[in-house]
């Protein structure tokens, strides 16, 4: 039977055709040229094969090379595919499991007694290359139940097998030809393998993964590629990991000696006295961040009973990350569970519920610089980044439901204000909403989800959806940061909870004079001081701005009779609030100036007897060609004024 469709298209014009139609057909008939580019296409905004029928009104968009995520997601999706056939055909006792598309790249995991190794990889990539170079087509097929599990019974892929037997009753069981190999997968695909770029992919490293990620289960092993749109791309992208590397915060934490982990406390930073200064300096900054914003500051205990963690809801949610501890008090025939406190809030209604609240005292915003512990796999595990002990720089605000717009739009700004001050002018917002497992009744979730889209909206913030991956308490806002080589981090968050304040007993007394119960806003801005003393290594290079840098200044002599001279410098720099040192060592100057320029210290001061008798100082800054003669009072005053915290610059 057939019908007519209309199929709006980017331009604003409509197309009107008589079913069945197809991607392809109606590329084709815009322009021979877009059909010859045309990898996929988007149906009302989703990917979809060009060779499928078109049963229905939509919009319509042709997509090509130029479309840069759906196109990247295309030809990665198809080189993890290419890359298990290319293995298959090398090793054809090599058993194939899943291949999917990720951040930068794909991998495919597969299952054979010999280990592959990287020296594997020029074979592999030649291989690739054949089957891209026969241009074969890619089409689906749908496939009944029965079909699929007794073919890959046949051919010997146990893990297929057990794919197919996850798939929901009533899904589509979709199998991809790329040219005679076959593979399920949800798709899309590109037409034809030959719409691959044969030099804009490589095979990048080879590791163990678990299948399923189950420690239970069989070690697989994983072949990890990139692949890009052009080869400019790619080299881009390698560069890009070749400055990642250099500004690793590892090896800069090493070679500035900022801090170091040690076995007998795994994931828990040993802070050294420049690595901790670093930490005081933002701390500090953080406070008077929050006294300003009308924050009050509270600290609460590290190791809580069991009870109030069951009441909260998170033994049952997240006690596999928790830290339990077993003791039994004087005089007591029982042992009493307690836990190192993964997270503050539920240690902060209790602070909240001491006393009865009125709708005056709301919004409450309780801060705390908290002290945390998880239990993170050790494989998890990545210097500051990833930690099992960490501070965060937490706070709660106890309002009521009509709050929650004002106080969103309070807290994003501060938010903003903030990242700019630490060198992040530019960030994006996801809003994620409910988790598969969470606490709370659906309606209580739609309630918290829209308050919270609409407070952002109100607060004029644009917002990408990240579905399922909201608190088990709550929907949130992610705020990502973008570092000075293009990455993302994500850090700040701002969460609406209604189901803690319930839990917990967390009412104040409304207008009416009755009891209602508070609105919880979890947020924090860095997230943890760890993680982001780790970003903001990695974002500067080790280059702190000066407010930050734990050694502002260092005053190096050239002669021992300047000593004097440079012991007065630095007093008069202390006094200016500076951190200053001297280096009165009888080594050559430029050997001091080589050695503290690697140590990465942002201004060094070099006297010798000119300086002394002119009571001048050379300024000579990290990365600068020469110096600059100045008085002494003019220098420091002028290094003072640019040593300034940006809030107190401010005034």
């Amino acid at each position: 039977m057939t019908q007519t469709i209309a199929l709006a298209l980017p331009d604003g014009s409509e197309r009107h055709y008589t079913t069945p139609v197809t991607g392809m057909d109606v590329a084709q008939d815009i322009g021979a040229g877009l059909a010859r580019a045309a990898l996929a296409c988007r149906i009302d905004g989703e990917l979809s094969d060009l060779s499928l029928p078109i049963e229905r009104d939509a919009a319509f968009q042709v997509v090509t090379l130029r479309d840069e995520v759906p196109a990247l997601e295309l030809l990665r999706h198809d080189c993890a595919h290419v890359l298990a056939r290319a293995v298959q055909e090398l090793w054809p006792d090599a058993r194939v499991t899943i291949g999917p598309v990720i951040e930068n790249g794909f991998y495919y995991d597969f299952d054979r007694e010999e280990p592959f190794t990287e020296a594997d990889f020029p074979c592999i990539e030649e291989r690739m290359r054949e089957i891209i170079a026969l241009d074969e087509e890619i089409r689906r097929e749908v496939w009944s139940r029965t079909e699929a599990i007794e073919h890959y019974r046949k051919t010997g892929e146990p893990f297929k097998v057990e794919l197919v037997d996850a798939i929901p009753e009533g899904d589509e069981i979709r199998m991809y030809y790329h040219g005679s190999w076959l593979d399920l997968c949800r798709g899309p695909h590109l037409a034809r393998m030959g719409q691959i770029p044969p030099d804009c992919f490589r095979l990048t490293t080879v590791a163990g993964a678990y299948w399923r990620g189950d420690s239970s289960n069989r070690m697989l092993q994983r072949i990890y590629g990139t692949a890009w749109r052009s080869r400019k791309e790619m080299e881009a992208h390698f560069e890009r990991l070749e400055e990642a590397k250099r500004r690793d915060h590892r090896a800069i934490g090493r070679k500035l000696d900022l801090y170091h982990f040690r076995d007998e406390a795994p994931g828990m930073a040993f802070w050294h006295p420049d690595g901790w200064m670093i930490w005081r300096e933002l701390e500090a900054y953080m406070r008077r961040r929050l006294d300003r914003a009308d924050y009050v500051e509270v600290r609460t205990p590290q190791v809580v009973d069991r009870s109030l963690w069951e009441r909260s809801g998170h033994w049952e949610k997240f006690r596999e990350h928790m830290y339990v501890t077993e003791i039994r008090e004087e005089r007591s025939t029982e042992r009493r569970v307690n836990a190192l406190k993964p997270m503050n809030c539920p240690c902060h209604v209790q602070i909240y519920n001491q006393g009865l609240r009125s709708w005056r005292d709301l919004p409450l915003r309780m801060a705390e610089f908290g002290s945390c512990h998880r239990f993170e796999p050790s494989g998890a595990m990545h210097g500051l980044m990833r930690v099992r002990g960490f501070t965060q720089d937490d706070a709660h605000i106890f309002c009521t439901p009509e709050q929650i717009a004002s106080e969103t739009e309070l807290f994003i700004d501060l938010l903003s204000s903030i990242y700019a001050d630490l060198g992040f002018p530019e960030f994006t917002v996801k809003f994620a909403d409910r988790p598969p497992v969470r606490s709370g009744a659906d309606e209580v979730w739609d309630q918290a989800e829209a308050a919270l889209r609409n407070a952002t909206t109100a607060a004029g913030r644009a917002y990408e959806e990240n579905p399922g991956e909201g608190a088990f308490y709550g929907p949130k806002l992610e705020f990502v940061l973008t570092d000075a080589i293009g990455r993302d981090w994500q850090c700040g968050t701002l969460q609406v909870d209604f189901v803690l304040p319930d839990r917990l007993d967390a009412d104040f007394v409304n207008t009416d004079g009755n009891k209602q119960r508070a609105v919880m806003l979890h947020r924090a801005i860095l997230g943890s001081f760890e993680r982001f003393i780790g970003i903001l290594v990695e974002n500067y290079a080790g280059r702190m701005p000066l407010w930050l840098a734990p050694r502002q200044v260092r005053v190096l002599t050239i002669v021992s009779d300047a000593d004097d001279y440079a012991r007065e410098v630095v007093e008069a720099c202390t006094r200016a609030g500076l951190r200053a040192r001297a280096d009165l060592r009888n080594e050559k100057i430029n050997y001091k100036v080589r050695e503290h320029s690697e140590r990465l210290v942002p201004i060094l001061l070099v006297v010798g007897r000119r300086e002394v008798r002119t009571r001048t100082v050379a300024v000579r800054r990290l990365g600068g060609s020469g110096s600059v003669f100045l008085p002494l009072d003019e220098a420091i005053a002028s290094i003072a004024g640019e040593a300034a915290p940006p809030d107190l610059a401010r005034g």
